[in-house]
């Protein structure tokens, strides 16, 4: 028999029992769709994270103070200190001292009430000097933002987060309008563009001043020149490593640290919040797939019972075969291949139901799913593979019946 009539008569067995097959092949469409979905979730939230961590801004190193200890003992978490200053920041500036530099931000924050009449809203107000916008990756929808004449003068001028002025103003082109901050006015500049959520601060809801500003007029203090982060800029993604010495060499000795295991401050990279959020979501990614792969097997010994339920039911057919001259792995194939069909049904249409399950979930999940051509290829294969490997037994049993107890059968 040639290929060619062993796929004809192969398909004529399966498409004669139309709902049993539809039936067996479920398990493997339940599976092959779950593992396309489950991978496509993993990789489209590391796609989010990554893209949560990259609204920062690009090479970025972010640098936070130290610990501090209360007069009982208590220890409070990493930048509770003020150990880091305005004048650190100056430092690092400079190009002699760091030439793999090519922009630092220095930010003190506090959440502060604006007023606007009879309207208030309670945001982050971040003091910080005009290397922000740049180093940070974020632009101006209107107006300008603060520049270094308004740094130098502590002029009240401010710049508005897209969210914010909404919520102030209902309206992003707020330009020369008015906001009362602690009893001071400050001018609106600027409006941000909007930048999104990163993974833990809404970007769009923030109110910019300059840095002397904020240290004399808002925050003030005994500590009115420490800063609350640090952002440094390398001047290439191959610069960071670099980047990432010189701000940890030059700090301890401003410091007068003589070993950075003892440092009053710290300093995380894109690639290691990336690296860490990466590993979390591919460690999390394998076990869910493990979990889908399993109604895979299910699906696998959906196969093998109905072959061997097809052997019993065809055990003449088979006898009248074999006694016409049909050797065993003619046999053999016939059933493998009906096996094989099996699996690649089940396979492509779960394939097709996990492609579009990927495209209208993503709206009501509020995550990213994305689709890799690699991995639903994989799972068809998979697919096939699981027919033919469960359809052994079955298609071997069928191959081994003797031609006389065959005929017999009732």
């Amino acid at each position: 028999m040639s290929w060619m009539e062993t796929f004809r008569t192969s398909w004529s067995a399966v498409h004669s029992h139309a709902l049993r097959s539809l039936l067996t092949v479920l398990g493997i469409l339940i599976g092959i769709a779950a593992v396309i979905l489950t991978v496509g979730l993993g990789l489209g939230t590391q796609k989010d994270v990554s893209s949560q961590i990259s609204s920062l801004g690009s090479n970025l190193l972010i640098v936070t103070p130290g610990s501090t200890t209360d007069t009982t003992g208590v220890r409070g978490g990493f930048g509770t200190s003020s150990t880091l200053t305005i004048s650190d920041a100056t430092d690092l500036a400079s190009t002699v001292n760091s030439p793999d530099i090519s922009g630092v931000a220095a930010e003190k924050s506090t959440s502060l009430s604006l007023v606007n009449g009879d309207t208030n809203w309670t945001t982050t107000v971040t003091g910080t000097t005009p290397s922000w916008l740049d180093v940070r990756s974020r632009t101006i929808a209107y107006g300008a933002f603060i520049t270094d004449e308004e740094n130098t003068a502590s002029w009240s001028v401010i710049v508005l987060g897209s969210e914010t002025a909404d919520e102030l103003f209902g309206t992003q082109n707020v330009v020369n309008r008015t906001v009362t901050i602690s009893d001071r006015t400050f001018t609106v500049v600027g409006v941000l563009a909007s930048a999104g959520s990163s993974s833990s601060d809404n970007l769009d809801d923030i109110a910019i001043v300059p840095f002397s500003t904020a240290a004399t007029r808002l925050i003030g203090g005994t500590a009115s020149n420490s800063v609350s982060t640090i952002y440094v800029q390398a001047a290439s993604a191959g610069q960071l490593s670099g980047a990432y010495q010189e701000t940890q060499t030059l700090l301890a000795n401003l410091h007068s640290i003589s070993d950075v295991a003892d440092a009053d401050f710290t300093i995380a990279s894109q690639d290691a919040l990336v690296g860490t959020a990466t590993a979390i979501y591919q460690t999390l990614t394998v076990l869910l797939t493990g979990v889908a792969a399993l109604s895979l097997l299910v699906g696998g010994i959906g196969v093998m019972n109905i072959m061997l339920v097809s052997v019993s039911e065809r055990t003449r057919e088979i006898g009248l075969r074999k006694a016409l001259g049909a050797p065993p792995w003619a046999i053999r194939r016939q059933f493998l291949i009906e096996a094989a069909i099996l699996g690649l049904s089940g396979g492509l249409l779960g394939a097709v139901l996990g492609i579009i399950a990927a495209l209208t979930l993503p709206a009501a999940l509020g995550s990213s799913i994305v689709v890799s051509v690699p991995a639903v290829v994989l799972s068809i294969g998979v697919a096939v593979a699981i027919g033919l490997v469960f359809g052994v037994y079955p298609a071997t049993r069928a191959a081994r019946l003797a031609p006389i107890d065959a005929l017999r059968s009732e």
